[in-house]
């Protein structure tokens, strides 16, 4: 049994095929003719952005706009004007184009993998894709068709890059292992969206099997075995059939409240990156939108989105969601983002420098831009402002001053907004955990994100290998963080949130319904069984196990009680 991370959950049971998809060979040469390996490299391009279009537009078919935009991103990451010009440089001093694309995608795999910050180092992945497919371009080497592997086939590469996924027939798939791969690496998400179980992170995974060879993959443990005996793949089968029924069971929540087993209403909302999000977050019977990430605004492009776009994209998510509640967390980013435009300087550690809300309050003018154009969207819908990484009180009354300031400016502008518009705190470090008390007496509402409080309350990087064993929410100091912020909020009478990973954990949850949890904010893929899960526990049955997880000493018997606790 090899251990890696569980990217997408299920049971696959079938043989490998190993993909690999290097990067082609090419002889290194000087042109003289610059002008016309220049038009050589633009040809290049044209069929670069073309297969990429076709593969996004595919893609959109098989999983939705959101999860095809990884594709479009390529095109935006090629066609980067900075990216551009570099390699319009090299083939100008006598490069080759082969050559030229090369260097210059290496360049930014270098600088992206640097990065401390996972989501970030993603784009590495991305870049090493755009390399080798521009190079197969300019050298006349056919792509690799996934699609033609046989039914039941486990896929099993170094990295299943987002082009190589994009050639996926998801019936034919029962299963993929990669060596490297994170839960929120592009190859998860699109494993997730396909439905397909997935182990990322095995190491060297890719020298252990052969063509052919039997495998099971448990993407729900994140572990895998090759050569499974017999009985451990009829122990497999019977999982995957389990887990199959459990599913399908799971749309009789469709279209019913969220309630325990008891009859406590809780509110369940989905987690978004853009507004075409919310779509699939009404899809899955999402009651709200409980984090609306709006990075996705201002990556990708040359300059600070306008006050007008900001608007429309916001106003957009309320609008889908029909006067659902839609909280949009302001501009979270840091020296560990790749936006050139705002001047953010590579620094140290930037998971504890110049970022988020702090970025924000020294740059009020780009700010009160985003706070303008959210109180005019909360007039198209019940919009609600959440500031990031705050740990103290100036912070958030700072914001509240800005956005008192800016609603007197719309009231003479005579432009229409929600008046009565809260504005609440994320709660991301322990900082803001041992304050919640104070916290509360400004803030209009708390959401937790148990990500960042996790990785910051054990003092661990989650993109980093060797520590990530103590990266778990079932921590005994993270379990008694969120129940000091939830127990602070409901004190004060506001409401208490989740939109980090563990609001979908099904051994989490009783903890949290214990804690006094109010609202669960997940993925869309996983409305439905989170609700399932809240409703097989009642509130005293709950407290008992609460009281026993919290007596615990360690996070392994914390893990061992959820998981022999389990319904």
């Amino acid at each position: 049994m090899l251990k890696g991370i569980g990217g997408s959950a299920g049971y696959g049971i079938g043989k490998v095929v190993i993909i690999s998809d290097g990067k082609p060979e090419y002889k290194q040469h000087t042109v003289t003719d610059t002008d016309a390996e220049l038009q050589r490299f633009e040809n290049a391009m044209e069929v670069f952005v073309e297969k990429t279009q076709k593969m996004a537009d595919a893609m959109k078919e098989k999983v939705g706009e959101h999860n095809a935009e990884i594709l479009e991103g390529h095109i935006v990451l090629i066609s980067d004007p900075f990216m551009q010009d570099q390699v319009k440089e090299l083939i100008g001093n006598g490069e080759c184009a082969e050559a030229a694309v090369d260097s210059v995608c290496d360049m930014f795999v270098s600088m992206f993998s640097q990065v401390d910050d996972e989501l970030t180092r993603q784009r590495a992945t991305d870049v090493g894709d755009i390399r080798v497919r521009m190079l197969k371009i300019l050298t006349g080497t056919p792509d690799i068709n996934i699609g033609d592997v046989p039914a039941g086939t486990v896929i099993v590469a170094k990295d299943l890059t987002p082009s190589m996924t994009a050639g996926i027939v998801k019936e034919n798939v029962a299963g993929i292992i990669t060596e490297i791969g994170g839960k929120t690496s592009h190859s998860a998400i699109l494993a997730r969206a396909l439905e397909i179980p997935a182990v990322l992170s095995v190491d060297g995974i890719v020298d252990q099997v052969s063509d052919g060879m039997m495998a099971v993959v448990d993407g729900c443990e994140g572990v895998c075995i090759l050569e499974p005996a017999m009985d451990e793949i009829a122990e497999y089968e019977t999982k995957r059939a389990d887990y199959l029924k459990e599913k399908e069971l799971l749309q009789i929540y469709r279209g019913k409240d969220t309630v325990t087993a008891d009859g406590t209403k809780v509110a369940l909302y989905g987690n978004i990156g853009n507004p075409e999000d919310a779509k699939g977050v009404v899809a899955a019977d999402g009651e709200g939108v409980g984090l609306f990430r709006t990075e996705f605004l201002f990556m990708g492009t040359d300059s600070l989105p306008t006050e007008d776009e900001q608007f429309e994209a916001y106003k957009a998510a309320a609008e889908t969601m029909q006067g659902k509640e839609v909280i949009i967390r302001t501009l979270d980013v840091g020296g560990d983002k790749d936006i050139p435009y705002l001047g953010l300087e590579k620094e140290d550690n930037p998971f504890l420098g110049f970022r988020a809300v702090r970025y924000c309050l020294k740059n009020e003018d780009s700010y009160k831009v985003q706070l303008r154009a959210l109180l005019r969207a909360s007039a198209f819908g019940d919009i609600k402002i959440m500031v990031p990484l705050v740990t103290c009180v100036d912070e958030i009354r700072r914001v509240k001053e800005l956005v008192a300031e800016l609603k007197k400016e719309l009231d003479s502008e005579k432009i229409a907004y929600n008046k009565d518009i809260q504005v609440g705190v994320m709660i991301e470090t322990p900082a803001a955990s041992l304050i919640a008390d104070l916290l509360a007496k400004e803030a209009d509402f708390f959401s937790i994100g148990t990500n960042d409080l996790t990785q910051y309350t054990m003092a661990v990087d989650r993109g980093n290998a060797k520590v990530a064993y103590l990266y778990s929410a079932y921590n005994p100091a993270v379990l008694r963080s969120m129940k000091n912020v939830i127990e602070a909020g409901n004190a004060a009478g506001i409401m208490v949130g989740m939109c980090g990973e563990a609001a979908a954990d099904p051994l989490l949850i009783p903890l949290l319904i214990s804690f006094g949890l109010g609202e669960f904010s997940v993925s869309a893929t996983s409305v439905l069984r989170t609700r399932g899960t809240i409703a097989k526990w009642s509130k005293a049955d709950a407290d008992a196990l609460a009281a026993k997880a919290l007596s615990l000493s360690t996070e392994a018997e914390v893990a061992e009680l959820l998981k022999a606790s389990a319904r």
